[in-house]
């Protein structure tokens, strides 16, 4: 069927004029009206009927941990720089706390919450931790027998990385994604950190001063060289790049490739495994650099595979809504109504359940590489400096460490006192192959 054509609204000549005018008020008015609209859009606030601010989360999984001692133990590490103070807290699962230490366990480091914005990853933090602690349960349409699975685990969970940056969301900034001082703790790390892509965006990719320059990612970084986890998982929402908006990444992040060789592949084929099995074909698989349309430099996936060598590295995207407006960040970020919140609940804290279990299989194959040796777990001096000495509490009043002075100048006393301790060694050494020499003589009278 052909376009009807529209009726003439004047049967009198008009004036060019006129009509010139006609024309130059409706652009006006469109102009105007176009601004108004724009400046009108909707913006959706926080429903605190469904998310938690972070206070009242973080208060409801100390007081899971409380009434699960046997199980779950929590630990908060802090530390500055620059006048700039950063906290994390952690809960350890393991399901009988005297074979904790048992090196045939897998270990795995699942962190949440590393960009403000995304509030739905902090409450399936809080859902998993209810899970593992047995006050919530798996939905029935997940048939999951987790006993022999669970007594093979130690999980370390850190619910909420970027304190800083949610506080600023909640004071109403819903589109802030950085640390309190404006810094992308996702492109934070040492892996290909600084490096810019032509569409780089420095308010919402800025890598900071220094790799490791943010308190958070120096916790973090800690915690995994303590840990030394076979499996890390960062759990993100949000993705804009594709029409599926959940995805289960592996590295890399900075280049368009995945790693080569053999655990590589099995790493592939356990999220594809994933996909298929628990999620229903939605997410897509594969590098976050070679899915995703753009790179990213700095990140946290693509330190814990390169350089800690967490054999089985990974970043899931769990949540995206392609209709949000770019400025309606709660939306886009975040699910709105009861029904979303729970299936995505649901559905990825059943994923992360399988998960587990499917990791368990893979260590099996895995097992000759599973942790590094000790020449690859050495770490520089910088390095030590930075993520080693720090302020450590616990809930439960164990040891505390506390770095008082400035990294600067800790690092030119260490670095003053290594080379004394190399100029003595000399000067001993110097000194017995004198008193040899002469001893020698000596006996050659």
């Amino acid at each position: 069927m052909g376009f009807r054509r529209r009726r003439r609204l004047y049967s009198l000549p008009i004036s060019p004029l006129v009509l010139f005018g006609v024309v130059l008020i409706v652009l006006c008015s469109s102009f105007v009206n176009g601004n108004s609209n724009s400046t009108q859009i909707p913006i959706t606030p926080i429903n605190h009927d469904l998310y938690h601010t972070r206070g009242a989360l973080l208060e409801e999984i100390e007081s899971l941990v409380h009434r699960h001692p046997s199980k779950l133990s929590m630990e908060t590490f802090s530390t500055q720089n620059k006048g700039y103070h950063a906290e994390t807290t952690v809960v350890t699962y393991c399901r009988n706390k005297k074979d904790c230490d048992d090196r045939s366990k897998l270990k795995i480091l699942l962190s949440f919450g590393q960009h403000g914005r995304e509030l739905i990853t902090t409450e399936l933090a809080l859902r998993i931790l209810s899970i593992l602690s047995e006050e919530e349960f798996l939905s029935s349409a997940y048939p999951l027998n987790l006993n022999n699975t669970l007594d093979r685990l130690v999980i370390k969970i850190v619910p909420m990385e970027n304190v800083n940056g949610r506080k600023l969301v909640e004071a109403g900034d819903l589109c802030e994604r950085r640390n309190g001082r404006g810094v992308d703790l996702n492109r934070n790390w040492s892996v290909d950190w600084g490096k810019k892509e032509k569409d780089y965006d420095p308010y919402e990719e800025n890598p900071g001063s220094a790799p490791f320059s943010e308190p958070e990612t120096q916790i973090m970084r800690k915690i995994c060289a303590s840990f030394e986890p076979h499996v890390w998982v960062n759990v993100h929402s949000g993705m804009e790049a594709s029409i599926l908006l959940l995805a289960l990444f592996m590295p890399y992040d900075h280049k368009n490739t995945t790693p080569e060789g053999l655990p590589s592949q099995r790493m592939r084929l356990m999220l594809e495994k994933l996909n298929r099995f628990q999620l229903n074909d939605r997410c897509l698989v594969g590098s976050g650099g070679g899915s995703v349309g753009y790179l990213a430099h700095g990140t946290a996936t693509d330190y814990m595979y390169d350089i800690a060598r967490v054999p089985m590295s990974f970043t899931f995207e769990i949540y995206g809504d392609s209709t949000a407006s770019s400025r309606d960040c709660f939306k886009m970020f975040n699910p709105t109504d009861i029904t979303t919140f729970n299936r995505v609940l649901n559905d990825w804290s059943a994923a992360f359940f399988t998960l587990f279990s499917l990791g368990g299989v893979q260590m099996k194959e895995l097992h000759p590489n599973a942790t590094a040796s000790g020449f690859e777990k050495w770490v520089s001096i910088d390095d030590y400096l930075n993520g080693y000495l720090m302020e450590r509490k616990s809930r439960y009043g164990k040891k505390m460490e506390v770095l008082e002075l400035g990294m600067q100048e800790i690092r030119t006393y260490f670095r003053l006192f290594l080379l004394s301790s190399v100029l003595l060694m000399f000067m001993f050494c110097s000194r017995i192959s004198k008193s040899g020499r002469q001893i020698v003589s000596a006996m050659s009278l």
